[in-house]
């Protein structure tokens, strides 16, 4: 049997969100800081490079993953800015005077019965199924003073969090108290082994970094993955045709509420996202430049939030769409941005990296005879859950009925990946279940389909399943019974605003 090296080193090269976090998952899983594990962790970043920040958006996969390394939740909140977010909204994206939520929380009676058959506008689906809607219109937090840091009995939610004071906030948090080594220095050449391993970093100080794993958390250079290890990016803008973004930071005027909720505002050639935090709006236009140009991008985006003069600075960002299917090569596996990127229309960019980490993290330290196998299952769960959160972010385009080319052009069959034209064939005769999706991998569940579908005004022929019907007393019951839950809340938890200013206070 092959034997484990007593210590295994990993190299995570690049900081951010990505390094920090992937160092911060890895390290907290192995105690580290403990100094009896079986492995170490050295992170290497430059002083001069910026991180690209762009998203404020996490899934509720984070509020395990910040309890789970360590981090108190306020301490997140009061570092970061924080607020809560309790889903998405999604304004004018099918006749551009409309509006659909995709909350977290599941439907009341997920898994024993489905609602939609039941339903006189299928839209509402998310209103009689579900009471955070409601919530999230009312600008409520999601639970009351009195419940424990990252509790969600009540809600299942997520945050809205300052990128760059979250990258500043994970470092601190390495460095002080997870034994992570940093050093700061740019890696200048990678030495690469005719088996494809990476031998050695040579950095610009002059010292040369061995590893037993290197984790490429270099952004979108993917500077090991890609460009030293050749590990092509699989573009996906024949699918999902945003490649650039222009970001603002925004004040808050007087009287403002705290949103909890990302909010998604179709526009032209793309849609603008608004977030808030509790100290400012981040609001950013997401387009394609295939069918607007810069200046137009930029304008729509000023003229949404009242800068007509130009006096706010926006932040421009272009990217490639798309993903490396061979994210795991040799002995280095990229994370974050080098790992690959498409919008960030439903915030998958962080939970990725979590995910990524926490595999990592399960695996080593492991010996070399295994590596294969495990970098192997890693590449194909990763394409995967890149394909599936193609096929989830491309179904919000598919149903619009806008006439811009933009939109016209989403529509085209030669736009849908077969996955998701398979996947619609079936569900426009039943809807999505729980059977559709394998818990064990999947990102997204059947209630997250179902509120993005019937929220667009999908309506599938459930006559050929006639059977649920003579669920119709136990349908309205549900429904009657989610009407009260929607009251109790609605009168008992606070204010958004008010809960953070408190609850931050005590």
């Amino acid at each position: 049997m092959a034997q484990t090296p007593s210590k295994q080193r990993i190299v995570i090269v690049g900081g951010g969100s990505a390094g920090w976090l992937t160092a911060a998952i890895v390290a907290a899983k192995h105690n580290i800081a403990k100094g009896q594990c079986g492995v170490d962790i050295v992170l290497i970043e430059a002083s001069d490079i910026p991180t690209v920040g762009v998203g404020e958006g996490t899934w509720p996969t984070m509020r395990n993953t910040l309890s789970e390394i360590g981090l108190s939740e306020k301490e997140v909140f009061r570092r970061c800015h924080a607020a809560f977010k309790q889903g998405g909204k999604f304004v004018n994206w099918v006749t551009g005077n409309d509006a659909y939520y995709h909350p977290f929380t599941v439907p009341l009676g997920y898994g024993r019965i489905e609602l939609a058959p039941y339903l006189e506008d299928i839209t509402e689906f998310a209103n009689a199924s579900n009471f955070q809607q409601h919530v999230c219109e009312h600008n409520l937090a999601p639970r009351a003073l009195s419940e424990n840091e990252y509790s969600s009995a009540q809600s299942n939610y997520a945050y809205h969090l300052d990128a760059g004071e979250f990258a500043t906030l994970l470092k601190e948090h390495c460095l002080e108290n997870l034994a992570v080594v940093h050093q700061v220095a740019t890696v200048e050449e990678v030495n690469v082994e005719a088996s494809g391993h990476i031998a050695q970093l040579i950095l610009n100080d002059g010292s040369v970094v061995e590893a037993d794993l290197f984790v490429d958390c270099s952004g979108f250079r993917a500077r090991l993955l890609g460009e030293a290890l050749g590990s092509p990016l699989t573009r996906t803008d024949n699918v999902l045709f945003n490649n650039a973004a222009l970001a603002l930071h925004v004040p808050y005027e007087c009287d403002y509420e705290i949103k909890p909720y990302t909010q998604a505002t179709a526009q032209e050639a793309g849609w603008i996202w608004d977030i808030g935090l509790s100290s400012r709006r981040g609001v950013g236009h997401v387009y394609s430049t295939d069918f607007t140009d810069d200046d137009a991008a930029e304008t729509l985006l000023r003229n949404y939030v009242g800068d007509t003069q130009g006096n706010l600075c926006a932040r421009v960002i272009k990217f490639d769409s798309g993903y490396r299917k061979t994210v795991w090569k040799g002995n280095c596996v990229g994370v974050g941005l080098a790992a690959g990127f498409v919008e960030p229309l439903e915030a998958t960019a962080l939970m990725l990296i979590e995910i990524s980490a926490r595999y990592i993290a399960e695996q080593i330290p492991a010996p070399s005879s295994a590596m294969p196998i495990i970098s192997e299952r890693f590449n194909q769960q990763m394409q995967y859950r890149w394909q599936r959160i193609i096929d989830f972010l491309k179904l919000h385009y598919i149903f619009n009925q806008r006439s811009e080319p933009y939109w016209q052009a989403n529509r085209e069959a030669a736009s849908i990946p077969e996955s998701l034209r398979q996947d619609l064939a079936i569900w426009q005769y039943r809807g999505p279940q729980i059977s559709d999706f394998s818990a064990a991998i999947e990102l997204f569940p059947a209630a997250s389909y179902q509120y993005v579908l019937y929220g667009m005004g999908f309506s599938p022929d459930f006559s050929l399943h006639g059977h649920r019907h003579t669920q119709s007393a136990m349908a309205q019951s549900v429904i009657k019974q989610n009407q009260l839950i929607t009251e109790q809340k609605l009168t008992n938890l606070p204010n958004h605003r008010d809960y953070i200013a408190q609850w931050l206070a005590s």
